[in-house]
């Protein structure tokens, strides 16, 4: 598929983009691009969270990873689901019940201005390198099928892919990503079954077939309790999975935000629950595809791309879908599947870290009426700027399978909020609120120690996406350490 064909596409793509913005900008309040003005329907919101869960990192980075990892993803996406249900009956009625803008505002409630401004500055750092993670690799696809033909330098890509979600975004905020997500899910869901179909027709085989055979079962191992040292233990694939989820998802201001536009406290209860199981059946098909795109390859001949002459997995995908002599549909889905997906999760990210620094840290909502809007606009600049800045750094510096690295990093940055948050739920201790930003800066160290010589202390274990939980353990211990005495 041409470089040319590709943009044009991403061109119309935007211009619906765009349009579904115009009309849900037109109030372009505060109230709107916060929270929606509480009125999005609880299943337009689920399904558009569908996408913004999955994002560009599993549209091509779960295909990817099957080769090493096998089906072993399965083990966490069983523990989200879990993790889902926590959510929707722990934290959820906790934040429609304070009423809350930024669900870091919990913690003000709880311990303390500087508590909750611990908490915020965490899920920014997270969602920063999150959302950036993301973004990489949708402006790394671009660069590597497009303008590579036309030497436009990778900082261009992500400029003019940073611009296009700022423009849609900057008037409706949340109000447009809710509807956006919506669209942008249906896309990715159709380009993944369309690409098992089209390959399928080129293996000559029915889905029975494929299920059946032997290249896909040496693909298709789920369950791992054989070596409890490795990282794909069941168990510790599991709970990681849980935790991730209600850390990732419960935790986060990016995914909170739109749940908090649902009317009431069952509908987004709803939403999340109905979430989880759908999770379950679409990370499957995912696996599935990955495992085709595999088997495809080595019966063709197709190489996987090197990057930086190191093999890239996470390119195969596009690779096939551009290169792979599949025809011009199998492009076209690919390219509306690849932009849907990694965009419905970037857009949402951009539109909660600006919600984030205006409530948490610009406390905007006790500012001057006419200057609230100017504000939020100025900071809405600056995060994209911020966002760029750190994808072109990621250029330089990742090496690793990027849905890989997203959950390693994941483990360190919402390790503080687990904690913080477990802390304040379940148990009614009041702290030293001053001295809770070094607590979790303390936690992170530990953990990150901890995982670097886990092989040497502990008899070759070696810490999978449970180190999540231990970086919330010692936040959670570290607390305790500075509670405030009771008055005798």
């Amino acid at each position: 598929m041409k470089p040319i064909y590709i943009l044009l596409l991403i061109a119309v793509y935007f211009c619906v983009l765009l349009t579904i913005a115009y009309f849900t900008g037109k109030n372009d309040s505060n109230d709107t691009f916060f929270k929606a003005n509480k009125k999005s329907p609880w299943y337009v919101v689920a399904f558009g969270m569908i996408g913004a869960s999955l994002s560009g990192v599993t549209f091509i980075s779960v295909p990817g990873w099957v080769q090493s990892s096998q089906f072993s993803y399965m083990q966490i996406v069983f523990g989200y689901l879990f993790g889902y249900f926590v959510i929707a009956y722990v934290l959820i009625p906790i934040y429609y019940r304070l009423k809350v803008t930024s669900i870091y505002e919990f913690l003000k409630h709880r311990f303390g201005p500087k508590t909750h401004k611990t908490g915020a500055f965490f899920f920014f750092i997270s969602r920063v390198l999150g959302a950036s993670f993301r973004l990489f690799l949708v402006a790394s696809v671009l660069q590597y099928f497009i303008f590579d033909a036309w030497n436009v330098p990778f900082e261009i890509t992500v400029i003019l892919s940073i611009l296009l979600i700022w423009i849609y975004t900057f008037k409706g905020g949340i109000k447009t990503i809710v509807w956006t997500d919506t669209l942008q899910t249906l896309f990715m869901l159709i380009a993944v079954f369309a690409t098992i179909f089209i390959i399928l027709g080129e293996l000559d085989w029915t889905v029975s077939e494929l299920f059946a055979s032997s290249e896909f079962n040496s693909y298709s191992k789920i369950f791992f309790f054989d070596d409890f040292n490795n990282k794909t233990f069941f168990l510790k694939s599991f709970l990681g999975g849980m935790f991730i989820a209600i850390a990732m998802t419960g935790l986060d201001q990016d995914m909170m935000q739109k749940n908090l536009t649902c009317k009431n406290t069952k509908e987004a209860q709803w939403n999340v629950i109905s979430l989880g199981f759908v999770l379950i059946i679409v990370n499957f098909i995912f696996l599935t595809l990955g495992a085709l795109l595999f088997i495809y390859a080595e019966k063709f001949g197709i190489q996987i791309p090197l990057v930086d002459g190191k093999p890239k997995t996470d390119l195969l995908f596009p690779e096939i879908a551009l290169k792979g002599g599949l025809g011009i549909t199998i492009g076209i889905v690919f390219i509306l599947g690849l932009i849907a997906a990694a965009y419905s999760s970037a857009d949402s990210a951009l539109t909660s870290l600006t919600t984030s620094y205006c409530i948490d840290f610009l406390d905007i909502e006790n500012k001057e009426k006419t200057t609230q809007k100017t504000l939020r606009k100025r900071a809405h600049i600056a995060i994209s700027i911020l966002l760029i800045v750190v994808i072109i750094i990621f250029k330089h510096v990742l090496q690793d399978n990027v849905i890989s690295s997203l959950l390693q990093v994941a483990s360190y940055t919402y390790g503080p909020l687990l904690g913080l948050f477990a802390f304040g739920i379940f148990t009614k201790i009041n702290i030293k609120d001053q001295f809770v930003w070094f607590i979790a800066i303390i936690s992170v160290i530990a953990t990150y120690f901890l995982n670097l010589y886990s092989q040497t202390l502990f008899d070759g274990y070696v810490f999978g996406y449970e180190l999540l939980i231990v970086n919330g353990l010692f936040t959670f211990l570290g607390l305790l350490t500075i509670q405030k005495r009771m008055d005798k």
